[in-house]
């Protein structure tokens, strides 16, 4: 998922009229899960997702209120129309959402998470929700990139969870959610033609972090991949020669040329990368192989972790069509992987 935390804005200006609304708990049958949050203004929704339809709305109705107030709000939505103050919805269960409308507060947290991503640095945010009981709650905010403070409070790493301390019973009662941000896996895509083009479009919508490398400046630049996170400009073997390629790497090799294609898998081939992709046809993937094996660029293990010819056999023939193909690998293992 896209990380909601680095779609807030950094100047302290802009998030006056923002509300960050997370899903902090479900029951029975519910549209998203804990963890899944979602940035509102005034006039609706701007990034991420709590459930959409009537949830939406609602917690849409209930941001618009609280900007005026500044007062964070712990809601329980019920999904069921027949409960008493139940949503016209057929889910059946129900749903609780924090609503924070003082995103300023905790603009340095933000920062740090933002700082963290850009070095691809994994962490931890802590939110805890604190019920001071008739005077409403409070919402305090903490980073750190400690995740084996995280792994000892029983977690698998695999999401969102909720710590509730243990108190005397004349304490305030107070919530801790415990959320791993991750860095998107990045998908590097050799070549800057019309397939890696349209490959470094969908990879963005897919949720991966797009590099795109390309020899050809007409090629390598923003106007041409605007969808792109990075574009190197340069050649591919030696660039992708450069790129740590660790088991979030996600790439795609889809050059000009025979040559081309050969440096670049030089540069890949037996590294620690989730996905190596080339395109090609059977014949020249045959013809590559044998080159590789014989000249020991790779051992047979190594070679049959490439997918080559690259994508899912969909009849693809258009460069959309071959571009969608190699998307529905990606998320193929991708989805193995995770």
């Amino acid at each position: 998922m896209k990380n909601i935390y680095l779609q807030i804005p950094s100047n302290l200006n802009d998030l006056s009229e923002i509300v960050l609304a997370t899903v902090t708990g479900t029951q029975g049958s519910t549209p998203q899960k804990p963890g899944s949050s979602a940035l509102f203004n005034r006039n609706g929704l701007i990034a991420g997702t709590i459930g959409g339809g009537v949830l939406e709305g609602k917690v849409q109705e209930m941001a618009s209120r609280i900007i005026e107030t500044r007062n964070p709000v712990h809601h329980v939505f019920y999904l069921d129309a027949s409960a008493p103050g139940g949503e016209d919805t057929l889910c059946g269960g129900r749903i609780s959402v924090l609503l924070d409308p003082d995103l300023a507060r905790h603009n340095h947290v933000f920062r740090e998470i933002r700082t963290c991503s850009e070095k691809r640095i994994p962490g931890i945010l802590l939110t805890r929700v604190v019920n001071h009981g008739s005077e409403g709650i409070s919402v305090e905010r903490e980073w750190t990139t400690d995740m084996a403070e995280y792994l000892s409070a029983g977690s698998d790493n695999s999401g969102f969870r909720e710590i509730r301390p243990l108190k005397a019973s004349d304490e305030t009662d107070m919530q801790i959610f415990m959320e791993p941000v991750i860095p998107l896996p990045r998908l590097v895509i050799a070549g800057a033609g019309h397939i890696g083009k349209a490959l470094s479009q969908i990879g963005k919508m897919i949720d991966f972090e797009v590099t795109v490398i390309d020899d050809r400046p007409e090629f390598a630049n923003s106007s041409n991949l605007p969808f792109a996170d990075r574009i190197i400009t340069g050649p591919v073997g030696k660039s992708l020669e450069e790129i740590e390629k660790g088991s979030d790497t996600y790439i795609a090799i889809a050059t000009r040329g025979h040559r081309d294609d050969g440096d670049a898998l030089k540069a890949c081939i037996g590294s620690d990368a989730a996905y190596i992709g080339m395109i090609g046809s059977k014949t020249k993937v045959a013809l590559m192989k044998r080159e590789f094996l014989d000249k020991r660029l790779a051992t047979s293990e190594q070679w049959d972790r490439i997918h080559a010819p690259i994508g899912i056999d969909i009849s693809s023939v258009t460069v959309e069509e071959i571009a969608v193909s190699i998307a529905a690998q990606l998320i193929q293992v991708r989805s193995r992987k995770d």
